[in-house]
């Protein structure tokens, strides 16, 4: 990891708890903003040591524009949790070919960013 990525990365850390410290739920209920806070933290420690070892300069790109897209998001819904997605049944998949593995292709290739290491945590 180059030094720039490093700060780049332990910025986007610090960040992240910054808005945990200042985070405010959106129903202004104190154990919801509790709860959130500890969800915001308990999600950053999680993902930040799980790809701490990530030495591909790709993949540390696609991991840094995915937590920014999280933060943004998250800031704008004021929701910390990642919003869902929904795709209908079978509808990603070519006329032709309906094939499962066809259709589970299409799926990983249309989640958004933002969504892509959720799935591997939860």
């Amino acid at each position: 990891m180059t030094p720039v990525t490093r700060q780049e990365v332990l910025g986007l850390y610090r960040k992240i708890f910054k808005i945990a410290k200042k985070w405010q739920s959106a129903s202004g209920q104190i154990e919801e903003t509790v709860k959130e806070k500890e969800y915001i933290k308990n999600e950053a420690k999680t993902l930040f040591r799980k790809n701490k070892n990530v030495t591909d300069p790709k993949l540390i790109k696609q991991c840094i524009e995915e937590c920014e897209a999280r933060i943004e998001i998250g800031l704008h819904y004021n929701i910390p949790y990642p919003r869902p997605i929904h795709l209908p049944p079978m509808g990603l998949a070519h006329k032709q070919g309906r094939t499962l593995r066809q259709q589970e292709k299409l799926r990983k290739i249309s989640k958004p960013i933002y969504l892509k290491s959720h799935d591997e945590v939860s």
